[in-house]
């Protein structure tokens, strides 16, 4: 393994969308295909001062020093992507994904949440899109390449991690891409479930407040009875609710 950057780095994911179809659409014309992707981004990702810290099937992944020169193989890459002639006229498109952070690099390579937080960007994305992080974009400014704009798509829900405010790239004009792939809202049900244990836990702070706060030594115990058949009632109640909202979602 080449020396990995250290301290401030940004990283780049790729994968090529849909490759199990184009698999079984090209056949052995697949193993060009591979080929010249792993060529093309190697080429473009490596003259911007990219190191390529690990390749798994058609996924790609690269470390850079610098956001602006990881943005900026990230471009070129895409366009040589768009200009190759592919086997049989195969539509060949590429997501990526970047975040910068300050991993740590073990004997086995980075280490640490940045590096998961770039590959659920990356998974988000879709065909010859290009998505940045919040702190990506910030480092970038407005050092961007020619012909490339920043669209913000706002916040977004990644799996295992959390929110990640995600910005794309516009390039050459190209901006129109499906929504992007993240994890899904909550439901009405879990939302609802989350409501009501939220409500039956200030009741239960309540009963039993107001049961020791009795100012009559003599009732302390009536009270304290009170509260704990308060308590009783309130977790029968949350029961049957939860029951009902699984019977009706």
């Amino acid at each position: 393994m080449a020396a990995l950057p250290g301290g401030t780095v940004t990283f780049l994911f790729t994968d090529i969308e849909g490759s199990t179809r184009l698999l079984q659409d090209l056949g052995d014309s697949y193993g060009d295909v591979a080929r010249d992707h792993r060529r093309l981004l190697r080429e473009h990702l490596g003259e911007k001062g990219g190191t390529e810290v690990d390749t798994q099937g058609d996924a790609l992944f690269y470390s850079f020093t610098r956001a602006k020169d990881a943005v900026a193989g990230a471009v070129a890459a895409q366009r040589a992507l768009a200009a190759h002639s592919w086997p049989e006229a195969a539509v060949v498109r590429v997501r990526m994904g970047l975040h910068t952070g300050e991993p740590s690099v073990g004997e086995e390579g980075y280490l640490g949440l940045d590096v998961v937080r770039a590959a659920r960007i990356c998974s988000a994305g879709h065909g010859g899109q290009i998505l940045l992080s919040e702190t990506t974009r910030a480092l970038l400014g407005n050092d961007l390449p020619e012909g490339v704009a920043v669209v913000d798509l706002g916040r977004q829900n990644l799996k295992d991690v959390q929110h990640e405010r995600i910005y794309q790239l516009a390039v050459d004009g190209t901006e129109s891409f499906p929504p992007l792939k993240t994890a899904a809202p909550k439901s009405a049900s879990e939302a609802l479930g989350e409501r009501i244990e939220k409500q039956v836990e200030e009741m239960i702070e309540k009963s039993l407040t107001g049961a020791f706060e009795e100012k009559a030594p003599v009732n302390a115990t009536k009270w304290a009875l009170i509260g704990f058949a308060n308590v009783f009632l309130a977790l029968i109640v949350i029961a049957v609710i939860v029951l009902l909202v699984k019977l009706l979602f």
